[in-house]
């Protein structure tokens, strides 16, 4: 009887210390997830109260500052005073971006859809590990390369003088293949199988099973690969900034040096104090990024939930 009451005594301690323990898995795991809002709130807090600064406490008009092509933050009154239109950079970030995706989409998409459906089992071996290894290479690589090869190849074969908007997107291009093969791979593979062996119960061939069941299906997958890549590329400052030239101008053709939101951030923010106008500006550019980033989220959302 003794021994009954204390076998029953130690399986009550075993369920109470289970309890406990659940009890405070449960407890780290909502502080952890509450670290990270209220990071992720302050950091937004933050960036909005310094990037709205210019327009509220300097008093910069929304039309100067992004329609404007002058950049003059530190010009003394009696030379006319500080100019800060930010047109030319917001430019040059759309003009290196969009085209670095309409150049490495394509060519994503086909890696994909060859490593998923056409490689043997060999070619994904070395592929696969290519990928990630593009996926790994430091940025600052990939700039000193532009630098050392592409610059002085646009320059003694195209034209220009190798700083430009062609070296800064395809630079890019480069660097944001591998997000987008992973994604649209991951996609592909994804899909179920019955729908690949009906269409070609059907009698379609191996390329008509491609292009009007896999690639339309994988559609979602595939634009959210191509978002996030856009992501990055809005997002790269050190690649981009030692090939594209960093000119204060707006370029007219893809052979002239240009400057980005994220390449103005990084050069000039040594040179400021803090609250001065020309801080607050290169806050607000700051905010248009990270407001772009939401932009994307918002659309990789609707898109995953539209399928």
């Amino acid at each position: 009887m003794a021994k009954s009451s204390f076998s029953f005594k130690t399986d009550s301690w075993l369920v109470k210390r289970k309890k406990y323990h659940e009890i405070g898995g449960k407890a780290l795991a909502f502080v952890c997830a509450a670290v990270v809002i209220i990071l992720t709130l302050a950091l937004v807090y933050f960036i909005s109260t310094k990037g709205l600064a210019a327009f509220f406490i300097n008093k910069v008009s929304f039309k100067e500052f992004f329609l404007s092509t002058q950049w003059w933050p530190d010009r003394p009154p009696i030379e006319g005073g500080p100019k800060v239109g930010a047109l030319p950079f917001i430019i040059g970030s759309l003009a290196v971006s969009m085209l670095a995706v309409l150049v490495s989409a394509p060519l994503s998409i086909l890696v994909a859809v060859f490593m998923v459906e056409i490689a043997p089992a060999w070619g994904q071996r070395i592929l696969q590990p290519a990928i990630e290894l593009l996926a790994g290479i430091p940025s600052v690589v990939y700039g000193y390369v532009g630098l050392i090869l592409l610059v002085p190849f646009i320059r003694d074969y195209i034209g220009g003088n190798g700083f430009s908007v062609l070296a800064g997107f395809l630079v890019l291009a480069v660097m944001i293949l591998p997000t987008i093969i992973s994604v649209s791979t991951d996609s592909l593979r994804s899909l179920p199988r019955q729908w690949k062996e009906a269409a070609f119960a059907l009698g379609s061939t191996h390329w008509q099973v491609i292009r009007l069941v896999l690639l339309p299906a994988a559609r979602s997958g595939i634009i959210t690969g191509i978002v996030l890549g856009l992501a990055r590329a809005f997002g790269e400052a050190l690649a981009v900034q030692m090939v594209i030239g960093n000119t204060r101008k707006i370029p007219t053709s893809i052979l002239d040096p240009v400057m980005t939101l994220t390449s103005a951030i990084t050069m000039d923010m040594g040179y400021t104090t803090t609250g001065s106008l020309w801080n607050n500006t290169l806050w607000t550019m700051s905010l248009i990024l990270l407001g772009l980033s939401f932009f994307f989220i918002l659309t990789i959302k609707i898109v995953s939930k539209r399928g």
